[in-house]
């Protein structure tokens, strides 16, 4: 009850923020307004066809459904390998795939993979079960942290099977804290959880929870994925012109500003590309103030025969004003660095990581398991400020072995994280078919 109410008193702030103009909040709200409008046309025409005579559907058996539910884009990602393999091993289930975020939503609900591309309507005991009764669903997946105890009670109670995909927790986590009892209990619904790391599994295992696998995280195999059907884009091929190049990937104006101080003392042989978290015009012209000589990705000149100048007189920033192609560009990189680390958290290392790629961040990387591995095997390698920044920067682009090191390492660990789609997929068939 009391987690009802704080859900509800949520949804309200929510509306609050929307009334006072919050971009996202308002997609929130009006994305499942018109949801719920979609549903009551289709009910409408349900009941007109009935009315008519058609028995609608009547006579035939009720479609099976598989439902993955991502709170935004990066947990999509990680679902989205075992969204692939189900599909292609079960085709005969549709696949349901609902989101909490506008931000997931917007971008991925015309993914092709899914029947269907729904908002998560707020977590409450009458939504979770009309949910549940919508659907015939054969099982549910959630995605790293997202914990709806009203749909979860609501599966559980209809016998559907709840897996967790790519779930870590730490220890003061309030599953595990004096008050969390409750939230403990809730775990009591799931089927199976598939979890990143031995952590975890030893919490969940401590607090009578043996229906664990320790498989990794999964968005390791999409990455790998990714690498391996990376497409050449011969602009950017053109830009870097036999120079070495060093990708800065989702970056913040903190990060641009510490890059800039390095673009002063970068050799000649050495070439930048930034691609900013924002591609908005704003923050793409502050870029520009900061690296003046800096060309931009859809502005470039595909003839523009930047070959025969010297090394001194080429550009040596370029800026990518587009979304979609970075996790395929860090092909080109000799090593990356990471944005968000001055800020709220840093942004995905696993796609820089999986080209052999040293990584290095800012200080605020720590709820990321794949990036403290990384900096205790020295694959990766946080900075405070510019001074540090410019000693790994230079010790990577000089130190041969040093650098050899480090780009087996990213490459090692890639290796041993990928395969836990199939684990996954094989525990799936045992649950249902066994």
């Amino acid at each position: 009850m009391l987690f009802t109410i704080g859900v509800l008193l949520y949804t309200l702030g929510i509306r609050i923020a929307a009334l006072f103009g919050n971009t996202k909040a308002k997609q929130w709200i009006e994305g499942r307004k018109a949801q719920r409008a979609a549903r009551h046309r289709t009910a409408e025409i349900v009941e007109a066809s009935t009315n008519a005579g058609h028995a609608f559907q009547q006579a035939q058996e009720p479609d099976a459904w598989i439902w993955f539910h991502a709170a935004s884009l990066g947990e999509f990602e990680q679902g989205r390998p075992v969204i692939e393999a189900l599909k292609k091993a079960f085709p005969q289930y549709k696949i349901l795939l609902s989101f909490f975020s506008p931000s997931g939503y917007e971008i991925r609900k015309g993914y092709p993979l899914a029947d269907e591309v729904l908002y998560l309507p707020s977590d409450t005991p009458r939504h979770a079960s009309q949910w549940v009764k919508r659907h015939h669903f054969v099982a549910a997946f959630f995605i790293k942290y997202e914990f709806w105890f009203n749909y979860m009670r609501a599966l559980k109670k209809a016998g559907i099977p709840l897996f967790y995909i790519s779930l870590i927790l730490k220890p003061d986590s309030y599953f595990f804290k004096p008050y969390g009892l409750w939230f403990r209990k809730q775990l009591k619904n799931v089927t199976h959880f598939f979890v990143q790391d031995e952590v975890t599994a030893q919490l969940l295992h401590h607090h009578g929870m043996e229906n664990v696998t320790v498989c990794g995280d999964t968005r390791f195999d999409r990455v790998a994925a990714i690498a391996q059907q990376a497409r050449p884009f011969p602009t950017v091929e053109q830009f870097i012109g036999g120079r070495e190049c060093i990708i800065a990937g989702s970056t913040w104006p903190p990060d641009e500003k510490l890059l800039a101080s390095f673009v002063a003392t970068m050799p000649d042989d050495y070439c930048l590309i930034i691609a900013p978290h924002d591609i908005s015009e704003g923050h793409v012209n502050q870029i520009k103030a900061l690296f003046p000589e800096a060309q931009r990705f859809t502005k470039m000149d595909p003839d523009q025969p930047l070959g025969s100048l010297s090394l001194s007189k080429r550009p040596r920033v370029l800026v990518v004003d587009t979304i979609g192609i970075l996790s395929q560009l860090y092909q080109y990189a000799r090593f990356v660095y990471i944005g968000g680390g001055f800020g709220v958290n840093i942004h995905n290392i696993q796609e820089p990581v999986t080209f052999g790629c040293p990584v290095v961040f800012g200080p605020k990387y720590t709820s990321f398991k794949e990036a403290v591995d990384l900096v205790a095997m020295q694959g990766a390698f946080p900075v405070r400020d510019v001074a540090e920044l410019e000693a790994v920067f230079h010790r990577l682009m000089t130190d041969t072995a040093f650098y050899a090191q480090a780009s087996e390492i990213c490459q090692n660990y890639v290796k041993s994280q990928v395969g836990s789609t199939e684990i996954i997929i094989k525990s799936f068939k045992k649950a249902l078919f066994s």
